[in-house]
């Protein structure tokens, strides 16, 4: 029943993007770019929260599996023209929409592999010690990609087309929601909630617990890659230094915030915090603050930090942890 419910969601949801679609030619492209940004945010964060809040793992490395993510789409769109022209028969639009469909899924496809690899050896481990080793693969996937000369090294890649509109950027995350909403309350999805609320007594009722947390994390990593080959084709120019520690920390800041566990917080934190910065950006303008005050508005990690010590200390659950879903009958 509630798959069925979700379907219905879903593709009430695709098309009310699809009718959306049609007048993004009218938005500010200012205020396009924070749309864009929001919803690739809202694909990085409940695929993290598949992590961090489902399974109760701690990953700090989301941002290496969109950098695979991104360079791999980049490279297929890149160096795969003749593909588009084999589809050209089919029309402009059929054409270019599987075209990028299939550097999407060999994006997400490379990233989980990677996050399968990473995640075999590294989830044995728990804790802060997961935590240092996620963060290490992310930062070995960055350094790699920075020399490698193929991939722009540290100078940068550039994308050859603007393939991420607002259809395919919402049209994911929806199908992200989708997935993650539906995985959790399946069977699977039970093997997760077990291995956060006691491992030990999951293992002792014979729970292979290791495959749970390998499961979600290749699945989140796959997620993380279609973010990145979406955020490549807005972008049109991608940098190792764009997905770097400091990226993977305002993901988990969105879990935190929106609370472990809770598909919908970190749906509403990753809109939170994506307007937070633009929002600061300019208040930083006025002429009226102190001279000191200014910078501190205009690094977003300032703001940031200064909000998980307040939610730390007022609500540790996060703004929507611990809120049930629906109300149970009597």
């Amino acid at each position: 029943m509630m798959i069925e419910r979700t379907k219905v969601i879903l593709i009430a949801s695709l098309a009310l993007i699809l009718a959306a679609s049609h007048f993004s030619s009218h938005i500010d492209p200012y205020y396009y770019d924070i749309t864009l940004s929001i919803g690739i945010n809202i694909i990085l964060a409940v695929s993290l929260n598949l992590v961090n809040g489902y399974t109760g793992q701690f990953s700090l490395g989301h941002m290496g599996f969109m950098a695979v993510g991104a360079y791999t789409a980049t490279i297929f769109t890149t160096y795969l023209p003749g593909l588009l022209r084999i589809l050209a028969p089919l029309g402009s639009l059929l054409s270019v929409s599987i075209f990028f469909g299939l550097a999407l899924a060999v994006g997400g496809i490379a990233a989980g592999i990677i996050g399968l690899l990473v995640g075999i050896p590294s989830l044995r481990l728990k804790g802060d010690y997961l935590a240092i080793v996620t963060l290490g693969f992310g930062e070995i996937i960055r350094v790699i990609i920075e020399n490698v000369d193929a991939l722009g090294g540290a100078r940068g890649l550039s994308v050859t087309a603007v393939y991420s509109k607002l259809f395919w950027v919402y049209a994911m995350a929806a199908v992200t929601i989708y997935v993650v909403l539906n995985l959790v309350n399946s069977t699977y999805g039970r093997g997760f909630l077990s291995v956060r609320d006691d491992e030990i007594a999951a293992e002792a009722m014979g729970i292979n617990t290791t495959k749970y947390k390998v499961l979600a994390f290749s699945l989140a990593a796959f997620f993380a890659g279609i973010a990145g080959g979406l955020y490549a084709h807005f972008k049109q120019f991608i940098t190792p230094d764009g997905f770097n520690f400091m990226g993977s920390i305002s993901i988990v800041t969105m879990v935190i915030l929106g609370g472990m566990g809770s598909t919908g917080g970190a749906v509403i934190a990753a809109i939170l915090l994506t307007i937070l910065p633009e929002v600061l950006r300019k208040v930083s303008d006025y002429p009226f603050l102190p001279h000191w005050l200014v910078p501190l508005l205009k690094n977003q990690m300032i703001p940031y930090s200064l909000l998980l010590i307040v939610m730390m200390l007022t609500r540790p659950q996060g703004l929507f942890g611990g809120i049930p879903l629906k109300r149970k009958s009597a």
